[in-house]
């Protein structure tokens, strides 16, 4: 997909700031340190649109990207490592639930984790909430340019083994360094769109 137009519309904690084109939306969720702002660089081909930071746990509301008027990207909080307040946790969790599960035009999420590692509790937690809703899902595993290309196919079996993913459902090996995995991302997004 050619990006010409990218713009931050706003970072939301409640429905009535969501905006409302109608566009189809894909959320990005992921554990706080996953790469979840390298990936939106990435695939929207900007250097910083997404702030990356050393401490986890930057993103505090759903950060909504409108991409060339026809469809959004939402950031929802990173779960996991995060250095906040049992409160502000459990806050962030019913704003990001209350999003994935009334949200009409959420088309599918992008369920982002580290190829490097097994899928964290947190990571199958999140899955399985996916699941239970009936959410539509692409598992997209980046940092494939840390591992050597012959042993992707055995992480990829530990990430379907450890989410217990269906077969048909799509694993995308990504990298925001090298740009694998960019071109197949946005074939399956226009699948859901």
């Amino acid at each position: 997909m050619k990006i010409s137009q990218v713009e931050m519309v706003i970072s939301a904690v409640k429905p009535e700031q969501y905006p409302d084109d109608g566009l189809p939306e894909f959320a990005l969720a992921g554990r706080s340190n996953v790469g979840k702002s390298s990936f939106i660089n990435k695939m929207l081909n900007r250097k910083s649109l997404a702030r990356t930071s050393s401490k986890p746990g930057k993103t505090q509301t759903l950060n909504f990207y409108k991409i060339n008027n026809e469809l959004f990207f939402v950031d929802v909080p990173g779960y996991g490592y995060a250095k906040v307040s049992k409160k502000e946790r459990e806050a962030w969790g019913k704003m990001i639930e209350r999003y994935l599960t009334g949200r009409s035009v959420l088309k599918a999420v992008v369920l982002i984790v580290d190829l490097r590692h097994p899928p964290t509790g947190d990571d199958r937690m999140m899955y399985d909430f996916l699941k239970y809703y009936n959410i539509p899902t692409i598992v997209v595993a980046t940092k494939a340019d840390k591992i050597p290309k012959g042993k992707w196919d055995k992480h990829k079996k530990v990430v379907r083994e450890t989410l217990e993913m269906d077969k048909e459902e799509p694993l995308i090996l990504f990298s925001a360094e090298t740009g694998v995995g960019v071109e197949e991302t946005w074939a399956v997004i226009q699948k859901f769109m």
